[in-house]
């Protein structure tokens, strides 16, 4: 026991010896902040170390020969000896240093206790570390640990966000459009859903199973099998759910079911379902019970059960009326045939609140800026396009009512139309009113009634300006439709008068100044119209039109790019950029601007044949062909598809293919003989040469004066060695001299009348151009195609005999023979002036021999048998062993009987 008194008494010995070295601040300096801060430890100078003999001895003493530091002095890691220096020893330890130098420590003796300890300062830290009482020293905290995903729990939860993800996905996909991958998502979900149920089996946690996942992923899958139609598949997946108790709720689902049976059209069914769902549905919902009963007056409008369907909809517009069931009721007593019930029903639905607020709330007040930034804000937000949808649609289904039981509720569609328009009046639908006069006015149209509508539509031009200017402007219309243009351009004007702003009556206006061909005027009207109201189409074709009249071809163009990117599928649109591409010289641009065409009215054969004729003028002739071809099958009555698809045969040297086409034309034109004529000459150039003489025949038959049939029956005939060929030689000789003497006739005429003009304009410088006759001078009148003088008789020599119109004179090689012009010529009805008995004896003694001349012909004529081939020159015949014939004229002697006289 006397052992550690010893030892305790030697520890307050240094302790005492030690606090001689503190030194106590002086009382008079405590006011002083800033004292010490000047002062530093000596230990800590450096500089001089090397100069201290009592710190080098040391160095070279103690260095490699210290002891390791081990933990034998308590409270500290390295030991808490202190390094002893002769510096140290002779300069005390400042207060600033912090706890006072304690004295050597003796091995195995406890650390001295003291009274000074300053704050932040622990005993267990080691001498000459940081002071860091917030540990921030230590660097970032370690990295967590990793979870461990191969446990079960782990996988489960995996596997039930990858089957959350599916489901977001495929609802995704759905609200894109795109149900196969929405349906793809679905039933991935399904089977990962399936595959986790079999997992918690697996682990012993089934009764951790997720139902509401289990329903959402049936739900949605069922969901996405009636999207795409597959309702059988559908149906099961709901069973599923609805036979599942552990479901809450599900017996709501009845309704999708019965959505599905009525898209099958099992009415039946459609209405059990519906009413299974309506009993599992609590009266607290009545919003869901009310859209239900809705479905069910539907299904029995389907079937035929107007009665059931007038009970549902009934008890819905008792209890919450809305737009639609009123309409729907509405049409349920027409069916009927009620005239009462319509009426109540239609006074009901102009009595159903809409829900909406004014619109007065959106105008902004003058006096308050925050008040007009808050309603500029809100004037066109989704609330305020909702309540203009709601509103446009009330309107739609009163008019539309109205229009349907105003000629079943009274005896004539007119007091019906003012009995609705007397209720409508009284209601909030004030301006309906005057929008079902007007409709009054297109019944009385649609009726053929044109008076009663006009007087209806006049009846607005005392109205309110906006009535007013529509009024008039279907009135410019309808005479513009009656080619009345001056009363629809007063109508055009009137509605201007009435509103400025209206783009239909501006176009009206720009339509009648269009007809009288002031283009430039018209396009202002239009331009004007466009102003007002960009997307008004009808103004921006019209003055794509105006320009084209004008020739600003790249302006038509810009104004019909412009309708194309509003109207991407108009057929007329696209047409005219066709059009105009070719007027502008470049058909690569036409071709494809009606290839587009030809995807919106593949059957059109008009566009078909332009195409075939563009490919036709750049040499494709098998893509003309292909499209000529088309335009044939859709129109086989176009005559120039037809002449062109024979041409095309015939170059071709498919001539057998022609003669249909050919025989088509002759049942379009059968009073043309070109196409009989094409017809012969393909069998001809066919090689069957008797169908050929047949057909040839039949021809002369039909026109016994065509002199090129009778030339082509000589030449078969005389081919053939028939001996026919002396019957047509002889016709064709007649024919030919009826055709000269007709010349004759026609020249002498001419003569005798250039003659009386000459005559009877003597004393008068004439100028007579032929052509188009333009007669100038004293005593005639300038005319073109047709005399202007009086008739006079043909004794009166002062003024001309009256002739038809002058023409150049032709020559007789140039002559062309017509049967038509002649037989017309020979009853005197294309010889206007020519009817005098003189006249005609001038003519007939003209053509008469003279006394000392014989009656026959007075040189000698061979027949000429020679023709032109419509179809061009045929292949040479290759030679056969048949004998020559000699030609022999047989008509030498021919003489001119009286018939072939003229009269």
């Amino acid at each position: 026991m006397i052992t550690p008194w010893i030892g305790a008494q030697k520890t307050i010995i240094r302790t005492f010896r030690n606090m001689e070295n503190v030194h106590l601040v002086p009382e008079e300096e405590e006011d002083d902040l800033y004292t010490g801060y000047n002062d530093y430890n000596p230990t800590f100078d450096g500089e001089d170390l090397h100069n201290d003999e009592g710190f080098q001895q040391a160095v070279r003493t103690s260095h490699g020969r210290r002891p390791p530091m081990t933990a034998k002095y308590p409270g500290t890691a390295i030991g808490g000896r202190p390094i002893g220096t002769a510096y140290g020893s002779r300069i005390p330890v400042g207060t600033a240093m912090g706890r006072p130098m304690t004295g050597a420590v003796q091995d195995g003796a406890a650390r001295p206790m003291t009274a000074v300890r300053a704050a932040g300062y622990s005993s267990s830290i080691a001498r000459g570390s940081v002071f860091d009482p917030l540990g921030q020293a230590k660097g970032p905290a370690p990295p967590l640990e990793t979870r461990n995903e191969d446990t079960p729990e782990e996988k489960i939860k995996i596997l039930e966000k990858k089957v959350n993800d599916l489901i977001e996905e495929s609802c995704l996909a759905h609200a894109r459009g795109d149900l196969q991958l929405s349906l793809e998502k679905a039933k991935e979900a399904g089977r990962k859903e399936r595959a986790l149920v079999r997992q918690r089996e697996q682990t012993g946690t089934a009764d951790h199973i997720n139902l509401d996942l289990t329903y959402s992923v049936l739900f949605n899958l069922a969901n996405q099998y009636a999207n795409n139609d597959m309702y059988t598949e559908a149906l099961n997946t709901y069973q599923v759910i609805v036979k599942n108790k552990m479901f809450s709720n599900a017996g709501r689902l009845k309704v999708n079911m019965a959505n599905i049976y009525f898209k099958q059209k099992n009415y039946t069914k459609a209405i059990k379902f519906y009413r299974m769902a309506l009993d599992q549905i609590s009266n607290a919902h009545n919003a869901m019970r009310i859209k239900i009963m809705q479905n069910i007056g539907v299904v029995f409008i389907h079937m035929g059960q107007y009665s059931d369907a007038i009970t549902s909809f009934e008890y819905i517009m008792s209890e919450s009326p809305n737009i639609k069931t009123g309409f729907n009721l509405i049409l349920c007593y027409y069916a009927i045939g009620d005239r009462e019930r319509m009426k109540k029903a239609f006074q009901k639905l102009i009595c159903v609140p809409l829900g909406i607020d004014d619109d007065d709330k959106y105008i902004p007040p003058n006096d308050d800026p925050h008040a007009n930034m808050v309603i500029e804000a809100i004037k066109n937000d989704k609330l305020h396009q909702m309540e203009r949808e709601r509103k446009a649609l009330a309107e739609k289904y009163i008019m539309t009512s109205a229009k349907l039981i105003a000629p079943a509720i009274e005896s004539s569609f007119a007091a019906g139309f003012d009995w609705c328009v007397d209720m409508v009046k009284g209601s909030q639908y004030v301006e309906l009113a005057n929008d079902l006069e007007i409709n009054k006015a297109i019944t009385y149209l649609r009726q053929r009634d044109f008076k009663q509508a006009v007087e209806t539509l006049k009846m607005f031009e005392k109205k309110d300006s906006r009535v007013k200017s529509a009024a008039a402007t279907n009135l410019s219309f309808l005479y513009f439709l009656e080619k009345d243009y001056d009363q629809a351009d007063r109508y055009a004007e009137l509605a201007m008068s009435a509103d400025r702003y209206n783009p239909a009556a501006l176009v009206n206006k720009g339509n009648t100044e269009f007809v009288k061909e002031d283009y430039e005027k018209a396009a202002e009207f239009y331009k004007e119209a466009l102003h007002n109201d960009s997307s008004c189409t009808e103004a921006l074709y019209n003055l794509g039109l105006t320009y084209k009249r004008l020739g600003r071809l790249e302006e038509a163009l810009d104004c019909f790019l412009k309708l194309h990117a509003i109207l991407r599928n108009s057929a007329q649109v696209m047409y005219q950029l066709a059009n105009l591409y070719e007027m502008l010289e470049d058909p690569h641009q036409a071709i494809e601007w009606l290839m587009q065409l030809t995807s919106v009215t593949p059957t059109d054969a008009q566009v078909l044949a332009k195409l075939g004729d563009l490919y036709d003028n750049e040499g494709d002739k098998s893509q003309a062909f292909q499209y000529y071809y088309e335009s044939y099958r859709y129109f086989p009555s176009n005559i120039s598809v037809i002449e062109w698809l024979g041409a095309y045969y015939i170059d071709t040297q498919f001539c057998e293919k022609a003669i249909q086409y050919f025989e088509r034309a002759t049942l379009i034109q059968p009073t043309q003989v070109k196409w009989q004529l094409m017809v012969a000459s393909c069998y001809r150039r066919s090689g069957n040469y008797q169908k050929a003489l047949e057909t040839y025949k039949d021809i002369h038959r039909k026109f016994p004066e065509n002199v090129e049939c009778l030339r082509f029956l000589v030449r078969l005939c005389t081919d053939m060695g028939l001996k026919e060929v002396q019957d047509y030689a002889t016709k064709l000789k007649k024919v030919e001299k009826m055709k000269e003497i007709r010349e004759q006739r026609v020249r002498s005429g001419r003569d005798s009348s250039a003659r009386g003009r000459r005559e009877g304009s003597a004393g008068s410088d004439v100028d007579l151009l032929l052509g188009d006759v333009q007669l100038s001078g004293s005593g005639s009148a300038g005319f073109k195609g047709c005399s202007s003088n009086p008739k006079k008789p043909s004794g009166s020599s002062s003024s001309p005999i009256n002739t038809p119109p002058l023409r150049a004179s032709v020559s007789r090689s140039e002559a062309k023979y017509s049967p038509v012009l002649e037989q017309g010529r020979d009853s005197g009805q294309s010889n206007h002036g020519t009817s005098a008995k003189g006249e005609r004896l001038s003519v007939k003694l003209k053509t008469l021999p003279g006394s000392n001349e014989p009656y026959e012909a007075s040189t000698q004529q061979e027949i000429d048998a020679s023709y032109v081939d419509p179809l061009g020159p045929q292949m040479q015949r290759p030679k056969t062993a048949a004998r020559k014939r000699t030609e022999e004229d047989e008509f030498a002697d021919e003489e001119l009987g009286d018939d072939l006289l003229p009269e």
